[in-house]
């Protein structure tokens, strides 16, 4: 495929940066386990090595199988440049390290995911770094953290595990207005769901952990956008070695054939589960944008075009509830990952936010009680017999 512009994202999950990488015919893009790659000459070595001329010279700098995953990424983001990391949270960590210095300061919000905001709170004050996290809804509060002075705006919508919708064209703006660097978390909308790139955003960052691989046995992370800003991450997760490694981005392809397949599916399941878990006499809240009740249903609606499979919810009974919940469900894996083809669930304490003392995770809007429901592609009439039978012996 020469010219994929005029592809449905749908077609680009499939077809996207393949066709240079494959040999000998080959249907699939071949996972290449060279540590290093060799030149017949000083010149063509020199020229690959720096940057003149394309090619790979090491395997800790760049990789065939791996390029095939940053390209796929960028033509679905719409994305200028791309590079990846070994997580999701070393392209988060490697971004904020290479385009942060002492004396700059950050505005976020409260209710990133755990390891972000451990981040924010923690290491990156160690190194003169200065972060505000703001209430996550309160946009009017946002923008005027951010016209304070701000080097860098750090988004995450929706929020992971709250569900909360941030207003991305508003606090894009603010933050230009300053000329602020923005990058905003795409892991739970996906580029299926949302595009923060065409929105004004400067980078998105993934888990491609999650969604993007859908299979729950590959680590990885991506950085999408603008070049200038992608090659600083380049190279800073070049020299700081949180490098992807080929078999994990083949197994990451390989899912992200099925990206929107999938999310089709778990998307509806996520309605119906949050449909019922609403009307439930023993469910006290649900957090999913695609609710009408939702805080942000409309302007999530604005912003996406589609509200995803993440939801989250809390019973009545608060954490000891939840702790007679969990145990009773069979169509779910009680583990610390999400956006898989099977039902995921945990609480935060367990998942999103296990790194957090529960008095930190209160400081964040983090109830204890609550439950984080990644829906798989499972039939919907089992998972919600599943729930209503866990529900029921609470």
């Amino acid at each position: 495929m020469s010219d994929l512009s005029e592809l449905d994202a749908a077609s680009v999950t499939v077809w996207g940066g393949e066709e240079r990488y494959l040999l000998d015919r080959a249907t699939q893009v071949p996972v290449v386990h060279s540590v290093a790659f060799g030149y017949p000459d000083f010149e063509e070595w020199y020229d690959v090595a720096t940057g003149v001329a394309e090619g790979h010279i090491y395997g800790r700098n760049t990789n065939p199988t791996v390029a095939v995953f940053e390209e796929k990424i960028r033509l679905l983001e719409g994305g200028e440049a791309a590079t990846s990391a070994s997580t999701g949270m070393a392209a988060i960590s490697n971004t904020l390290h290479a385009l942060l210095r002492p004396g700059n300061r950050v505005v976020s919000v409260k209710d990133t995911y755990g390891g972000t905001s451990l981040l924010f709170t923690d290491f990156l004050p160690s190194f003169g770094i200065t972060c505000d996290l703001i209430d996550t809804t309160d946009t009017p509060a946002i923008e005027r953290a951010v016209s304070e002075g701000c080097d860098l705006l750090y988004l995450e919508t929706p929020t992971n595990p709250t569900l909360k919708v941030l207003d991305l064209r508003r606090l894009i703006a603010a933050g230009h207005g300053v000329n602020a660097t923005v990058v905003v978390d795409n892991t739970f909308a996906t580029p299926m769901n949302q595009l923060p790139l065409a929105l004004g955003a400067d980078l998105v960052v993934h888990s491609a952990t999650k969604f993007l691989g859908g299979h729950a046995d590959a680590l990885g992370g991506v950085v999408v956008g603008r070049s200038d800003l992608v090659k600083k991450v380049y190279q800073y997760r070049e020299i700081n070695g949180a490098t992807l490694d080929p078999m994990a981005a083949y197994l990451l392809l390989r899912g992200m054939k099925t990206l929107q397949i999938r999310l089709e599916r778990q998307a509806e399941n996520a309605m119906a589960i949050a449909t019922f878990l609403e009307a439930h006499p023993k469910v006290t809240r649900v957090n999913y944008p695609g609710l009408a009740s939702h805080p942000q249903h409309e302007l999530a609606a604005s912003q996406m075009t589609g509200f995803g499979s993440m939801l989250s919810f809390a019973i009545d009974g608060g954490l000891e509830a939840v702790k007679g919940f969990l145990p009773h469900l069979k169509l779910a894996h009680r583990a610390a990952n999400l956006g898989a083809v099977e039902t995921t669930v945990g609480p935060p304490a367990t998942t999103s936010h296990v790194e957090c003392t529960p008095q930190e995770r209160a400081a964040l809007g983090i109830p204890e009680g609550l439950v984080r429901y990644s829906a798989g592609i499972e039939h919907v009439d089992d998972l919600l017999a599943d729930l209503a039978h866990a529900l029921e012996v609470v």
